[in-house]
Parts: C-alpha cells; sequence; structure tokens
C-alpha cells in the first residue's frame, strides 16, 4: 500500500507587534492588522500591543523593547515579524538581524493581498508597479555587505556597489514601462467615460471600506456576477453595469477597489486610474457594514482616502473633488442586527438607507434614493 504524504506546506506563523496611543481606534487597527494576516493565511502566534516612549533610529524604539519582542517571538516559534506600522528599510534590516526573522510590515501585507487577488492585466500591471516602487528603497540594505567591499583599481567602485545600481536601473526601468502602460489604459478608460457622457448617463460608483459589501450590492441590483466573497479587497478593478432604480431611469453603477486605514500611497499612485473612477462619478454609494464595530472608523477612513484622491497630484484640474460629490450612505448587513440597533445606526448616520443585500431588505428604499439623487442632475 502506498504511503499519502502532505504536499501542502504548513502555513506561516506570525508574532504581530502594534504600536498603541491610547487613541479610541486602537483596538480597531488591531483588529485590522490580523484580518490582513488571516486574509494571507498567515496563523498569528501572538499580537503583541505596545506603547512606545523612546523612539530611536535602530529599531524605531528602545532596544530593551526591540530585545524583549524578539525573544517572545522566537518562544513562539514565530516564522516572521509582523508590524503594523512602516519601519525604515534600515530599521526593517536592524530587525531581522536582531531576530533572525523575515520582517513583514502593514504595507507589504496589503501588497501581496493585492498580489493574490490579481485576475485582469491591469491589476496585474499595477499591483507589480507597486510592488517594485516599495522594494525600490529596500535595495540598499540587500546590498549593504558587498558595497563595503574594496575592489578593482584604486579609485573604481567595489562589485557590490555596481550590482545595486545595475539592479536599481533595471527596476527604475521595469517602473517607467509599466507607467507608461497603465497611462494607456487611463486613457482608455477616459474615453470610455466619453462615450458615457455622450450618452447622457449619470455614474454611480460604489465605495466603501473593504468587505462592506459594494460587490455584492453591484450584483443584487444589476445582475452582475462579479466575484464576492466575505474577504478583504476581492475586487481590484473597477467593474460597471447598466441599472434602472426605476422604470425610464438609467444609471450607470461602478464596483470600486475597497478602502482600508492608511491605504499604502504606493497602491493608490498604482491603481490612480481604478479609483479615480470614485472621483469622476456623479453620485456616490457609500456602503458600510452595520454589523462592523469600527463602523465610524470605517466612514472616517473612506471619507480620507476619498480626500486623499482629490488631493492626487495627478487629478485633473478640472475634476471635481470627491468630497463635494453627492453621497447615499448605505447600511449593510442588518440582517445580522436587531431593530434598536439598526435605529440607533440611523440616528447616527442621519439620511442612511439600511439593507440587507443578503436577503433584500431595504433595496426598494435604496433604488427609490437613487433615482431621488438622480433626478437633481437630468
Amino acid at each position: 500500500m502506498q504511503k499519502l504524504y502532505e504536499t501542502k506546506a504548513p502555513p506561516q506563523k506570525a508574532f504581530l507587534v502594534s504600536i498603541i496611543s491610547g487613541k479610541p481606534n486602537d483596538d480597531a487597527i488591531c483588529r485590522e492588522l490580523e484580518g490582513l494576516a488571516k486574509t494571507l493565511e498567515i496563523e498569528i502566534a501572538a499580537h503583541e500591543k505596545i506603547r512606545v516612549r523612546e523612539k530611536t533610529a535602530k529599531f524605531g524604539m528602545g532596544s530593551g523593547k526591540a530585545e524583549e519582542l524578539t525573544k517572545k517571538a522566537v518562544e513562539m516559534q514565530a516564522d516572521l515579524l509582523v508590524f503594523d506600522w512602516n519601519p525604515s528599510p534600515s530599521q526593517q534590516r536592524n530587525w531581522e538581524e536582531l531576530s533572525g526573522l523575515p520582517v513583514v510590515d502593514r504595507q507589504e501585507l496589503i501588497i501581496r493581498i493585492f498580489a493574490q487577488r490579481a485576475i485582469t492585466r491591469e491589476a496585474e500591471l499595477q499591483v507589480r508597479l507597486a510592488e517594485l516602487t516599495y522594494f525600490l528603497p529596500r535595495l540598499t540594505h540587500k546590498y549593504i555587505d558587498l558595497s563595503r567591499q574594496r575592489g578593482g583599481r584604486y579609485g573604481t567602485k567595489g562589485a557590490g556597489e555596481t550590482k545595486l545600481e545595475t539592479d536599481r536601473r533595471k527596476i527604475e526601468k521595469q517602473i517607467n514601462l509599466l507607467e507608461k502602460e497603465i497611462d494607456k489604459i487611463r486613457k482608455q478608460r477616459k474615453t470610455q467615460r466619453g462615450q458615457r457622457e455622450r450618452n447622457n448617463l449619470p455614474v454611480c460608483a460604489i465605495v466603501g471600506y473593504t468587505n462592506a459589501g459594494k460587490s455584492s450590492l453591484l450584483n443584487v441590483l444589476t445582475g452582475a456576477d462579479v466575484l464576492a466573497e466575505d474577504k478583504l479587497f476581492c475586487t481590484l478593478d473597477a467593474v460597471t453595469r447598466r441599472f434602472q432604480p426605476s422604470p425610464g431611469v438609467t444609471v450607470l453603477l461602478t464596483d470600486t477597489v475597497g478602502f482600508i486605514r492608511s491605504l499604502p500611497h504606493s497602491l493608490i499612485k498604482a491603481f490612480h486610474s481604478t479609483l479615480e473612477e470614485a472621483s469622476l462619478a456623479d453620485i456616490l454609494i457609500h456602503i458600510l457594514d452595520a454589523s462592523d464595530p469600527d463602523i465610524e472608523s470605517n466612514y472616517e477612513t473612506t471619507i480620507n482616502v476619498l480626500k486623499e484622491l482629490s488631493d492626487t497630484k495627478e487629478s485633473s484640474a478640472t475634476e471635481k473633488p470627491s468630497t463635494d460629490i453627492p453621497m447615499i450612505t448605505v447600511l449593510n448587513k442588518i440582517d445580522r442586527l436587531t431593530s434598536d440597533a439598526v435605529e440607533e445606526l440611523q440616528n447616527r448616520f442621519p439620511g442612511s438607507v439600511a439593507v440587507s443585500v443578503k436577503n433584500g431588505v431595504g433595496l426598494d428604499a435604496l433604488k427609490e434614493k437613487i433615482k431621488n439623487f438622480t433626478g437633481y442632475l437630468l
């Protein structure tokens, strides 16, 4: 009888570290880090939440605290350290030397998730651009030991420095090529938007925190088949479908990339051609997970990302700021709440529409609201 062997690699075990400041959203930020790790199927060995009194250039905190955390990670048999902040490349290298473990920051976690979710050519290009932009400043520390070598004739550069410069030029060349390809896609989007404008159809962009139910809402309203799972960042591409909130009224509904706290700037820049669908819409449908204890923090996150999109230099001077676009607030997943809890949420978010995309409750009220908002535009 043949013996069967397990071929699937065991999940990585991570020691998570969050710096807290005593602010109300500390718990939300910590839960988010755990959610990012679990999305990548990383097992959480422990999650250490610390306050930093002494900041040093070497570790971003005192050496004693760094050694204490490293010792705990080793005792937990962790495979990697995951930080909820973005250490500098030199700090990352110092932590790796101290612990003997790979160090992953929050930004890299998000980029890894985006890389897993990328399906279309456009998404793959955008993720690759974000990866290279993130990796470029970390090249120096990869070759720092080699660059100290003395080689060749007097006054010439060492082998390590030459290798560093060669790799840097290669990456910069790749970044330049990717930016040109993405720019072509952005121009194609602009052409498509021009065609929509000629048809005089209002555009409603569905925005919100990741995993709030944006793709599910698009699917149930338009019959689209966009992938919708209970995972972070399922949708990386803007998907547009026709929708009739009432007979004789047609709008375009656009699903967009989910937002998250401190979305890495490299991703905002790389996905600008996709994210700008929100800044160019006529109406924003801001969907929130009503069952999430961090709902208010998630609301603020979306508003802040929209502001950042408006402030991005790549935005056209003729674009309307995202924060000036009429917005419908939708409280989704009310099937998980009591009626009293739903009423309390609607008082906290005046004018909001409470729905359950899962069982269809409240969708008629949402359609009526979209029709009324559209009426102001026509």
